[in-house]
């Protein structure tokens, strides 16, 4: 069951986080309420011990920090500022973390130039009543960074302790 947990809640946050996002250009609190709460909860029965677990923390403080900033100054909106957050709280102080920040700003580049791109090209007149593609078609709307995120995530998160730990559950 636990395994279980590990295999479902973070990749199930970020695919709705990158979908929420694409739809509606919000990423609801609970996304990043749900990643916090069940990691405080899954990672201790996994048997991480209380450092490791602080240090988890320590990540996504300080990644809280960076992207309040960000977000202050207008950089980025909240909710990729709590989604981060939430992630980096699952990744820890590791290389998995650098690797979804550095993915996560490559796939949002490319996203924001292919965005760009479709706003001035004549697809963008007819699918603005779409309900996925309205938002990239909207030339006063963001950026929907939240699906970088999600796919970086997505992409990065086998690397986790929690996910090798659980592997190694299901494989004994």
């Amino acid at each position: 069951m636990l395994a279980a947990s590990i295999f479902v809640i973070f990749p199930f946050c970020m695919l709705f986080a990158a979908v929420s996002d694409m739809i509606s250009m919000t990423i609801a609190n609970r996304v990043s309420v749900i990643l916090i709460a069940s990691f405080a909860i899954i990672a201790p029965l996994t048997g991480m011990d209380w450092a490791t677990y602080g240090w988890h923390f320590a990540a996504g403080g300080i990644v809280l920090a960076v992207t309040f900033t960000m977000f202050a100054i207008g950089g980025m909106g909240g909710g990729d500022a709590k989604l981060l957050t939430a992630t980096a709280v699952w990744m820890g102080f590791s290389m998995t973390l650098l690797q979804y920040l550095v993915l996560g700003a490559m796939i949002g580049g490319f996203l924001t130039l292919l965005i760009i791109f479709f706003r001035g090209s004549p697809m963008a007149i007819f699918s603005s009543n779409n309900l996925f593609l309205r938002h990239f078609a909207d030339e006063k709307a963001g950026i929907p960074y939240g699906i970088a995120l999600g796919i970086a995530g997505l992409m990065t998160y086998p690397q986790t302790e929690l996910v090798h730990w659980a592997i190694a559950q299901v494989a004994n």
